[in-house]
């Protein structure tokens, strides 16, 4: 049984982003929706292009609909996903706090390739959940990245986990769960 979020379900909403090849019925964002029930949480897939302006709009919305702040939606996602709101939160948008869920800091095989220059531009509290055996973030890899970062941080590795965490979402659950509900707004 995963634990639910135990903060108060009309104080913040969530939007939630899969990976580059994931839908918005991706297993562990509907498995996250389920542990923040009956919180209104969003669940949207992202385009190619201009997926940051997607994230934008799809907050707006997401606040006006749940009746929250701006400044109380939590945003994140997986991989790509993840990163489109880490980028959004970066450029200016405000969020509650950012969970990022497998990461990409680079392209498999290729560190020289870096995707953090926004980093010293987030500003709310994050939460990084990743395999150690991920490709596109190493453990020794992402600590660096994670530091250039100036607001609280937490990391978490899931031994054995790759970058699709297969098989790890009650544990992944239960780590967004337990971290949003230490969120204050």
């Amino acid at each position: 049984m995963v634990p639910a979020y135990v903060g108060s379900v009309t104080d913040v909403a969530f939007l939630l982003a899969p990976g580059a090849n994931g839908g918005a019925e991706h297993p562990t964002l509907l498995a996250i929706e389920a542990a923040v029930a009956p919180a209104v949480v969003a669940r949207v897939a992202l385009p190619s292009r201009k997926a940051v302006e997607r994230v934008v709009a799809e907050a707006a919305e997401l606040a006006a609909r749940a009746g929250v702040a701006p400044e109380d939606v939590v945003l994140g996602g997986r991989s790509y996903g993840g990163r489109m709101c880490s980028m959004a939160v970066a450029a200016g948008l405000p969020a509650r706090g950012l969970v990022l869920i497998s990461y990409p800091l680079h392209p498999p095989g290729r560190p020289d390739q870096v995707r953090t220059g926004h980093f010293p531009d987030i500003g709310v509290p994050c939460l990084f959940v990743s395999g150690k055996g991920d490709a596109f973030a190493r453990p020794d890899e992402l600590a660096v990245a994670v530091a250039a970062i100036p607001a609280p941080t937490e990391t978490v590795w899931l031994d054995g986990g790759g970058h699709g965490l297969r098989g790890r979402d009650p544990e992944v659950v239960a780590l967004v769960s337990r971290w949003v509900s230490g969120l204050r707004g």
